[in-house]
């Protein structure tokens, strides 16, 4: 009796180990940071960090966070296999409604939750018009309202990524438009729970600049721009060499005579007593004589005003920027939209962190010739408008198929603003050459910094 009861006490010992080693929670995988690949269909750009965006406007308003509406989402796994469901927080410069860089934005992540069961939204956006408080401060608000992972979606809150990652090394950030973890980029960090998306909109900058110049009757085309910066710089001078090839290559023309004029206001939206309006940019320019102006600011007032002149007597157009339904402001008189696709790549991310595979990198995304302007393909597109001609259209499909073909305008010989050679006849610009660009190129009048 005395042996059964010592072999019946030892049997529950061991049954009592055996049922707590199976009930432990299983260790969280860490990924190892990597750099990814860069992208390799040319030109190859990468994107810029912004300056922190210092002249927005400031108001008291509570850093809360918004609860975006649900979206339809896909069936739901079964209980047993379903990942942890993520709940983006997402952090926009602008309105999430502003017809540009930060309603691309949100539609990009209510795509996520569209297409990712489980997945919810929460946002903030006008950062900064909330007073007193920090863009790093408005995303420690979001993971009090559950957020999982952050967006933030300008490289204004570049360092303020960087101080949020830094605080919360196990919560995934996901910074659009920065290059923090471009290991041959000159702002590399290697912050080890950040991803960087950029989208190489210098295409569809090129193909604005290529619109432009095949409607300008007058042959000056007028740019306006917000701030000034890397990714600006490049962002304005694709579109010059859109125009330039256009203007030459495609109608004869000489370049001599073909006018490009950069404005910048200061900011990527009127900051009314900060800024230069607008408003009132746009009308310079048509009352001048520009017969078309290229956007390069979140909000739509050159496609405003040129149905305001039009309206008037004047024949005058405009390409806003951004968001892919942004003709739809005043279609009678756009050319077209160059836009950001947000949502494949946000998707792709977010998939990969609910399911423990992601791994920090920086990524620069071409578009998807293949699947041209189809919301679930490419990181860019560009929405050829209402007012584009007939003529214009037919040749601004074979630049863009060109374009798709491998045509690299960024190609030498092109000199910089200064007449300093930048790149010798054939040489091709590196990624770096094209997010970098120091100046404005030669034929472009603007500032440069």
């Amino acid at each position: 009796m005395t042996v059964k009861r010592i072999w019946f006490v030892v049997s529950l010992v061991v049954m009592a180990a055996m049922f707590f080693t199976a009930c432990a929670p299983a260790a969280t995988p860490t990924a190892a940071p990597t750099q990814a690949p860069q992208p390799t269909t040319p030109p190859q750009p990468t994107t810029p960090p912004q300056p922190t965006d210092t002249t927005a406007p400031t108001q008291p308003a509570a850093a809360t966070a918004t609860q975006a509406p649900a979206a339809t989402a896909a069936p739901a796994a079964t209980a047993t296999s379903a990942p942890a469901p993520i709940t983006i927080g997402l952090i926009l410069v602008g309105p999430y409604n502003d017809t540009g860089w930060s309603q691309a934005t949100y539609e990009g992540a209510q795509y996520v939750v569209s297409k990712l069961a489980g997945t919810k939204l929460v946002y903030i956006d006008n950062a900064f018009n909330h007073q007193g408080t920090t863009p790093a401060q408005l995303a420690e608000s979001l993971l009090s309202q559950g957020a999982t992972v952050v967006i933030f979606n300008s490289d204004s809150f570049m360092d303020d990524s960087n101080i949020f990652a830094a605080a919360h090394p196990t919560v995934p950030v996901i910074m659009l438009s920065g290059d923090q973890n471009w290991a041959d980029g000159q702002n590399y960090k290697n912050i080890p729970n950040m991803i960087d998306i950029m989208g190489q909109m210098e295409y569809m900058k090129e193909i604005a600049g290529c619109t432009a110049a095949l409607t300008t009757t007058t042959g000056k085309i007028g740019f306006l721009g917000p701030l000034i910066n890397p990714e600006t710089r490049r962002l304005a001078s694709s579109a010059f060499l859109g125009a330039k090839y256009c203007w030459t290559k495609v109608l004869g023309k000489d370049a001599s005579t073909l006018a490009f004029d950069v404005t910048w206001i200061g900011n990527w939206f009127n900051v009314p007593g900060q800024t230069l309006d607008p408003t009132q940019v746009a009308d310079q320019f048509f009352n001048s004589g520009h017969d078309v102006v290229i956007s390069g600011i979140d909000t739509t007032e050159a496609l405003v005003e040129a149905k305001k002149m039009t309206d008037a007597g004047k024949k005058v157009f405009a390409i806003p920027y951004d968001y892919h339904a942004a003709c739809d402001a005043a279609p009678s008189v756009c050319l077209g939209v160059p836009y950001f696709n947000w949502g494949p790549a946000l998707l792709t991310n977010v998939t990969a962190i609910q399911q423990g595979t992601w791994k920090p990198h920086f990524e620069w995304n071409p578009p998807d010739w293949t699947h041209f302007n189809q919301p679930d393909y490419g990181a860019v597109g560009f929405n050829e408008g209402p007012a584009l001609g007939a003529d214009a259209k037919t040749a601004l499909d074979k630049f863009t198929s060109d374009l798709a073909g491998g045509l690299n305008l960024w190609t030498g010989p092109i000199n910089l603003q200064d007449k300093t050679v930048y790149l010798k006849d054939g040489e091709v610009a590196t990624p770096q050459q094209i997010w970098y660009v120091p100046q404005l190129l030669e034929g472009m009048t603007g500032a440069s910094k």
